[in-house]
């Protein structure tokens, strides 16, 4: 488990402290001492966790922008920022996020050992193939994956192989739609069990692209090269198509999934009246848990629900099945991960009574509580008169287009995330952000990147910006964008092209002071 020391404390915002209840306080640390992978978050909440109490006389009227997250919204700083539960849960609701949280967080092995029997923080079923041994090795401190370590922030060959970014393969079938890489599947492995071969290595390299700003300050972006190599099956196909994908962080996931289809559909019938490029699509996915319905996670909206997402995490990161998952994903050409695989689905890939899973229904809820419930970090300094000069740049650059500030979640979703007033800071919707970003060899042309995408090549889901200034403080790095390119977030909207090319053009005619003003507005986030 990747899990650091750092403090944790109150932002310095207007507010009021929280007096807890000291019963409460009393009974969380009891079971941060029976469970000692809880024991920092558990004694933090109840030293840090205050309820905020927005100024009344913000200058825009609306004081809930310093609780992005409505009443789940908790002021926390510092390394276990992205781990509270939301501020408003229930007891049987938190009982949940406990058990969740220790599932998050467990190291899986690959068989039975004498030392994993009755230890909560292991679990059994690795492999054969992996990407990382636990949820928290991508998603550190249930915050963002890296492509490389913090120090390596400005090396041409990071020396390392990366974890937390993943590589999704594909080639065009002869219908033109992608369909998995021959020999390596869907996703490349890095890692394998004792006795067999990971499929490779991962080398990231990275090249420099000056230029300038309109005043005339030099800039230069991260442009990333990616080289396999010691492949276990030979070569990849030559026109193998990889796409990159970061692991996001986690906070505020469950009121995304509580925002209604209907709003999302609202954004895109109101962007198809713009009389500009911007045109967000929505992503319709069909969800082995919620049927045909829209995408909305993933960095291709290529998830509609959170079990989705969740279910297909295990499964593609760890080798760990499920009810929907129920089959490794071996090719025909990896012939020791079908002699090693322990359990198998049946065509559709549903597990029946007679295929056991690794990763039951109820583990699976309780994962999905955990990070539903994972609470938004207040803002920081929202009435700064920097801050709101950047709010202000944002708006004029058209920025919130894309970036959607504000949404009331629907009912449904439990008392702790329904009818909130959240501000996320994004659309839902699938963009074209150019050839810049484009993943895979198609480079932008209009085919989906990766068989389980309904996305084109050149087409993101917008990113919420809630948390994003926290990253720093949280990971201990910089990296933004989908495949963590970016370092901070100038060089991140500096790669924005495509539909969101009008607005970096208005970034780029910004002063000094301006561009300032508008990474505080969005660090503020």
């Amino acid at each position: 488990m990747r899990k650091g020391n750092g403090t944790i404390g109150p932002t310095h915002l207007p507010t009021e402290t929280h007096q807890m209840n000291p019963l409460a306080c009393l009974w969380t640390t009891r079971q941060a001492r029976q469970r000692p992978a809880m024991c920092l978050a558990a004694l933090a909440f109840c030293t840090a966790v205050v309820s905020q109490q927005p100024s009344a006389n913000r200058p825009d009227g609306d004081a809930t922008q310093a609780r992005p997250g409505g009443d789940t919204t908790v002021a926390a700083r510092g390394r276990q920022a992205f781990s509270f539960p939301a501020a408003n849960l229930d007891a049987e609701s938190q009982a949940m996020f406990d058990s969740g949280s220790l599932i998050f967080r467990r190291d899986w092995l690959a068989t039975p050992r004498s030392t994993a029997w009755g230890d909560p923080t292991v679990g059994l079923g690795l492999g054969p193939h992996f990407n990382e041994r636990s949820c928290s090795g991508c998603h550190s401190l249930d915050g963002r994956g890296a492509p490389h370590a913090a120090g390596d922030l400005n090396r041409r060959f990071i020396p390392v192989q990366p974890f937390a970014l993943l590589f999704r393969l594909s080639v065009a079938g002869a219908d033109g739609k992608p369909q998995p890489e021959p020999r390596y599947g869907n996703q490349f492995s890095n890692a394998a069990i004792a006795g067999m071969r990971p499929e490779g290595e991962v080398h990231v390299s990275y090249t420099e692209r000056p230029g300038r700003f309109d005043d005339g300050t030099p800039y230069s972006l991260r442009q990333p090269r990616y080289r396999f190599s010691k492949l276990a099956l030979g070569p990849m196909h030559p026109q193998t198509m990889v796409s990159p994908r970061i692991a996001p962080h986690l906070p505020g996931v469950g009121l995304l999934e509580a925002i209604s289809e209907g709003d999302i559909e609202q954004n895109a019938r109101d962007q198809a009246r713009r009389f500009d490029a911007i045109k967000g699509v929505v992503s319709r996915v069909s969800d082995p848990f919620a049927g045909q319905v829209v995408g909305r996670f993933g960095w291709k909206a290529s998830a509609g629900s959170l079990q989705h997402q969740t279910a297909l995490a295990f499964h593609a990161d760890m080798g760990l099945t499920s009810e929907h998952f129920a089959h490794e994903d071996c090719t025909p050409k990896q012939v020791d991960c079908l002699r090693a695989r322990r359990s198998q689905g049946d065509k559709a890939g549903t597990a029946t009574q007679t295929t056991p899973v690794e990763i039951d229904h109820d583990t699976l809820g309780q994962v999905v509580a955990y990070q539903a419930n994972l609470a938004v970090p207040a803002r920081r300094n929202p009435d700064n008169l920097a801050v709101r000069q950047g709010q202000a740049l944002f708006a004029q650059a058209q920025c919130s287009a894309c970036h959607r500030p504000a949404y009331t979640t629907a009912k449904g979703y439990g008392p702790a995330l329904s009818r909130q007033r959240i501000y996320p800071y994004t659309d839902l919707l699938l963009h074209d952000m150019g050839k810049g970003l484009a993943d895979g060899g198609l480079h932008g042309k209009r085919k989906a990147s990766n068989p389980a995408d309904t996305a084109q090549g050149n087409q993101w889901r917008t990113p919420p910006l809630w948390g994003i200034g926290l990253i720093p403080e949280v990971n201990g790095h910089p990296f933004l964008l989908h495949d963590g390119r970016a370092r901070g977030t100038l060089e991140a909207i500096l790669w924005h092209g495509g539909e969101a090319a009008a607005a970096r053009q208005k970034v780029l005619a910004m002063s000094r002071s301006e561009r300032e003003a508008l990474v505080l507005f969005v660090n503020s986030l």
